[in-house]
């Protein structure tokens, strides 16, 4: 798989909140037309396809229990956890996948302080929520069609 699995930190843990860094962006502003750059959104559409999917099974436990579908001698064997995200469609879109190889000590030590920042904004503006509620809307966020796509909805407007 291209993420790790969110399963064991959904079920095997007594954590009620889970927080996913993104290291790829899900969404692009723009629409890649050279080789290399369709290349490179293929590559992070398929590594984002499996957290995409887990997610789909999450936001449909979340729904199943908020509605009451479950039965009642099935109740405890899901639960409802906190999703937060620190996302990456902002923070390294300026980066290709192929920088991914690159070792150079000024390049990671960039990475270190771009991810430093985002964790920063991230606990400023969502440290509150965690243990109480998600910071995340699974449906809106991931799941909608839009986000499947290569760039963000705003950018198919503008072609439009």
């Amino acid at each position: 798989m291209g993420n790790p699995t969110l399963y064991p930190f959904h079920y095997h843990t007594k954590s009620d909140d889970l927080l996913i860094v993104h290291i790829n962006p899900i969404v692009r502003s723009s629409v890649p037309t050279l080789a290399h750059e369709i290349n490179n959104r293929v590559t992070e559409i398929s590594f984002n396809s499996s957290l995409i999917h887990e997610l789909r099974a999450i936001n449909f436990v979340q729904k199943l229990i908020d509605e009451g579908w479950i039965k009642e001698e099935y109740r405890n064997r899901l639960r409802s956890i906190n999703i937060h995200a620190i996302r990456a469609d902002t923070v390294l879109a300026d980066l290709s996948t192929a920088t991914k190889f690159s070792s150079d000590w000024t390049f990671l030590t960039m990475l270190r302080d771009r991810g430093r920042a985002a964790a920063a904004d991230w606990l400023q503006s969502c440290s509150h929520n965690i243990g109480k509620k998600s910071t995340v809307d699974l449906h809106q966020q991931y799941l909608r069609k839009e986000t499947n796509q290569s760039v963000a909805p705003e950018v198919k407007k503008k072609a439009s």
